[in-house]
């Protein structure tokens, strides 16, 4: 999956060539920060994962590798996936060392991650249009103002923003904000608009003005609420209507720290739009940070972006590999 934004974004070619190259060093950092903000759910492992769980190899082992996996919120399905595969490597591959254990255990946890198709997003023709949903207080709206500022600013795409969440004038008026950080236009209506005219005239203008993305904001809805949600299904048909095959992307926001209402919550909103992938927000507060685990195996969704923080930084494309590192190897060894 992604390391660079370049690795989850296609481009065209004479705009990706015209790119800097990737700065190792940045990458770097972000690993540490996803490393120390994921402490929460590394330690919620329990010691006896990180550094002395394959002391002795017994059905007690394996019991306790289970419950510490599901604990951290990787769900039933993959846990009993992983451990019964790496149980069976260790009993017939007569892998005991425990840190080999621990390294093929990581190795098991992203693939478990991994999309099991092709997950980028192709931008190539424009504009290609993004919308993004998910509950109130998931960081949606910051989400997307941080990801409008790398298209931009790193990417060197035209964005334009629809703020679709009409019902709180507080998420268009961050918005706002958002775009004038990122140099972007903002297309807004009136409080109480009807969401679906606002995404309809942000896709027109972003045709209109040669946008290569347009990113349309919806309204913060709970999975619950049966006419909100039927709504998002409105804004969906609105937009298709005055551009075939759009939206092209729909991105839902979960909270990490919600755990496995997180992965109801994408349940759900996947009845009512086809939700392509998941942007997991706030993984440095939550000590169940294997929702992306369970997500992508339960759903078969993949998680293409990771929040880790308030930084314009701390938004990310998803490594399954670096991602599972994080989450169990113990300091000394990831250093």
């Amino acid at each position: 999956m992604a390391r660079e934004w370049t690795d989850l974004f296609v481009l065209d070619e004479t705009r990706a060539a015209a790119l800097p190259a990737p700065e190792p060093e940045k990458r770097g950092r972000f690993f540490k920060r996803l490393r120390e903000n994921m402490k929460k759910t590394r330690d919620a492992l329990g010691a006896e994962l990180t550094q002395t769980l394959f002391d002795s190899l017994d059905e007690e082992t394996w019991e306790r590798l289970e419950e510490a996996l599901i604990m951290a919120d990787c769900g039933a399905k993959a846990t009993a996936a992983i451990v019964g595969r790496l149980e069976q490597e260790a009993t017939t591959g007569g892998v005991t060392d425990p840190q080999a254990l621990q390294n093929r255990l990581a190795e098991l946890l992203a693939e478990a991650a991994r999309p099991k198709e092709d997950a980028r997003i192709d931008l190539r023709e424009g504009p290609t249009v993004i919308m993004v949903c998910g509950i109130n207080g998931t960081g949606k709206t910051t989400s997307i103002g941080k990801l409008a500022n790398t298209l931009t600013k790193e990417l060197g795409q035209k964005v334009v923003l629809g703020a679709a969440d009409t019902f709180r004038a507080a998420a268009v008026e961050q918005l706002q904000i958002w775009g004038e950080r990122a140099g972007v236009e903002v297309v807004t209506g009136k409080q109480g608009t009807d969401p679906a005219s606002v995404a309809y005239e942000a896709v027109r203008r972003g045709r209109e003005s040669g946008a290569d993305v347009v990113i349309v904001d919806t309204a913060g809805r709970l999975h619950t609420q049966l006419p909100l949600m039927e709504e998002l299904s409105k804004v969906r048909r609105v937009v298709e209507k005055l551009m075939p095959g759009a939206p092209h992307e729909i991105l839902l926001t979960v909270d990490a720290t919600t755990g496995q209402n997180g992965l109801r919550q994408a349940a759900e909103f996947s009845k009512v739009a086809p939700v392509s992938g998941i942007v997991l927000t706030k993984l440095d507060g939550s000590a169940k940070g294997g929702i992306a685990i369970a997500i992508a195996q339960d759903l078969g969704i993949p998680v293409k972006l990771i929040g880790i923080g308030e930084a314009l930084e701390d938004l990310r494309p998803f490594d399954p590999d670096d991602f599972a590192q994080a989450l169990v190897k113990p300091d000394e060894v990831a250093a």
